[in-house]
């Protein structure tokens, strides 16, 4: 189950006009579960995303890159976006390019816009070829299904070894207009930033320039999908989509007018809550960390400890196991890889409680107080560096037993 993380309730997933949602069951993995989704979008929609940088990236990202390239050259803007799970299409070479191309051209001919103008994901077994004929024999129904209402479904639809979807929606009010936004995701292992393997889609009803469109994913994405990490893994096929259907009142075309930082800032809360909700359905997760790194001389030495933290097993077995065995924290501290840390400055904490001070054991520091915190499936931790002002924070799950047993039996 997921740590401190209700299940979404499809009815207050609210529609955003612009956007139809429908799915099937096509069989890819197993039978009898949802397995593609297509999400149709009004022709004022713009879309902008960001994507894995694992050099071995899905023959999809390859093609969605290129096909959201195409769309600002020729006019004709993105029309659909279509997911397969139980299925990566990563590792497969030109076969999964090639594959990969007939699926888009599938939905484009029942659509009738062009193959170009249809965006591909996958997720699921890499090193595998896509059972295109599988998710092309789903496309009839998925279209069929059409809706505004279909949320929820979707959440389901892109889910792997999730236990349970993950979706959220927010209504905000912007210079008078309001503006609704819904967005899904998916992950719960082989996640690590830079992005995870996860999907994300988030849609709005705003109007926004695509220039403008593409600044507010990458800080949506930078302050959210890229603060987090379950096992250090750097998947082959993460994607996060921002789609801004047109349809309502409010028009973006500048990042100077002020409206612009409140529609990123709401962007931003929500994708934080969708990649928050990715950790904490971690494979095996029982406990939500977050690693909090301050007083540092630049973001990008507190973001290398805050990740060398995150991603140490001996740091996520230990709580786990709630053992306040925190000179491993320590450690990780060490090996980040900031060369000129000062360690005699350096203070810890565990939520309230000062653990190390000026790189020691805090004199008054008691175990029994380490302990009570390490019980808690929400703990933050602390790390003051005293160089700076910077800060970044990384969220992160411990690595328990049934992390194990899921990635064995994974394919089984």
């Amino acid at each position: 189950m997921a740590v401190n993380s209700p299940l979404p309730v499809a009815a207050e997933l609210k529609p955003v006009a612009g956007v139809e949602i429908g799915f099937a069951e096509a069989g890819i993995k197993k039978p009898n579960r949802k397995d593609v989704l297509v999400m149709k979008l009004a022709p004022t929609a713009t879309v902008a995303g960001v994507f894995t940088l694992n050099r071995f990236c899905a023959a999809p990202v390859q093609i969605a890159k290129a096909h959201l390239a195409a769309a600002q050259t020729s006019g004709k803007p993105i029309a659909a976006l279509l997911v397969n799970t139980g299925n990566a299409n990563a590792g497969t070479g030109e076969l999964g390019l090639s594959l990969a191309n007939e699926t888009c051209a599938a939905l484009a001919a029942q659509l009738g816009v062009d193959a170009a103008q249809i965006l591909p994901f996958s997720t699921g077994v890499i090193l595998e070829p896509l059972p295109a004929a599988k998710v092309i024999a789903g496309l009839p129904q998925a279209v069929a299904g059409l809706k505004a209402d279909n949320w929820y479904n979707a959440a389901e639809a892109i889910m792997t070894t999730d236990t349970q979807p993950k979706a959220g929606s927010r209504t905000v009010t912007i210079g008078g207009h309001t503006v609704t936004l819904t967005g899904i995701s998916k992950g719960a292992g082989m996640i690590k930033p830079n992005m995870a393997t996860m999907l994300g889609y988030l849609a709005f009803d705003a109007k926004v320039a695509q220039p403008v469109l593409e600044q507010l994913v990458k800080h949506a994405a930078n302050h959210s999908f890229n603060c987090i990490t379950i096992d250090g893994d750097t998947s082959t096929n993460d994607s996060f989509m921002l789609i801004a259907t047109g349809a309502g009142s409010l028009e973006i075309t500048s990042v100077d007018q002020p409206e612009y930082a409140q529609l990123r800032d709401a962007l931003t809360e929500l994708s934080l809550f969708l990649a928050q909700a990715i950790i904490r359905d971690g494979e095996g997760a029982t406990k939500f960390m977050s690693i909090i790194v301050e007083e540092g001389s630049s973001v990008e030495e507190c973001r290398k400890i805050a990740y060398s933290i995150g991603h140490s097993p001996l740091v996520k077995t230990a709580f786990f196991a709630s053992d306040p065995n925190l000179g491993r924290i320590l450690a990780a501290i060490g090996y980040a890889g900031v060369d000129d840390l000062d360690v005699s400055k350096l203070n810890l904490y565990l939520d309230d409680v000062w653990v190390a001070k000026n790189g020691g054991r805090n004199p008054d520091y008691k175990e029994e107080d380490g302990q009570r915190v390490m019980q808690q499936s929400e703990i933050t931790v602390r790390v003051k560096l005293a160089r700076g002002a910077a800060t970044a924070t990384v969220y992160t799950c411990d690595l328990s037993h049934d992390y194990v047993s899921i990635n064995a039996d994974y394919r089984s």
